[in-house]
């Protein structure tokens, strides 16, 4: 496989789609709930047009600079084929890690929609490009992201007070690693990182 050319992954319940620009009328509804950015400093998209213009330039699978992969899917589902989100990796080949991110929409949450896609898309993401590593980057308030990722066994590696400042507020994260298994595989169970 084109290390950029990402393919459609299957699951149980899900159907992870490569993202592109036709995906955002479907996606924006979903996107539009403005509590779902209570820990970013991001905002509702104003409108399709604006956000088909993101996917587009997404469709691109790399950095202006070419030194970055990114890499997004759609999270549909199996049965109904409803959109419920999705799940993004910026990937640095150099360095052989990857950053995950993940929006998993407010009527599907809490029920295991971001556990399986990323477990999927980070099993393909892994392989594809040989990667030691994949990290995160979690507002320490966002309880829910927090055991998400400890529970795919993301490592916490520090705290970084005041990452950011929006909305009012000081935004404090948490840096996780995932550290991939020497055979290459992504497990369930907790890894340690090195």
């Amino acid at each position: 496989m084109d290390q950029l050319d990402e393919k459609l992954i299957k699951t149980e319940r899900l159907i992870l789609l490569p993202l592109k620009a036709n995906h955002a009328e479907k996606m924006f509804p979903g996107l539009s709930d403005v509590s779902s950015y209570d820990f970013t400093p991001d905002s509702p998209y104003q409108d399709v047009a604006a956000l088909e213009e993101r996917y587009r330039r997404l469709e691109s699978r790399r950095s202006p600079d070419g030194q970055e992969a990114w890499l997004n899917w759609v999270i549909s589902s199996t049965a109904t084929r409803e959109f419920l989100g999705y799940v993004q990796f910026t990937v640095k080949p150099v360095e052989q890690r990857a950053l995950v991110a993940y929006f998993v929409f407010a009527a599907h949450r809490q029920q295991g929609i971001a556990s399986e896609a990323i477990r999927a898309s980070m099993a393909e993401v892994v392989a594809s490009f040989r990667l030691a590593r994949v990290d995160a980057e979690i507002d320490t308030r966002n309880a829910a992201s927090i055991a998400l990722i400890e529970k795919l066994g993301f490592s916490r590696t520090r705290l970084v007070p005041h990452a950011d400042e929006f909305k009012g507020a000081v935004s404090d994260e948490y840096h996780y690693s995932y550290t991939v298994p020497r055979g290459g595989g992504v497990g369930h169970q907790r890894e340690t990182w090195r």
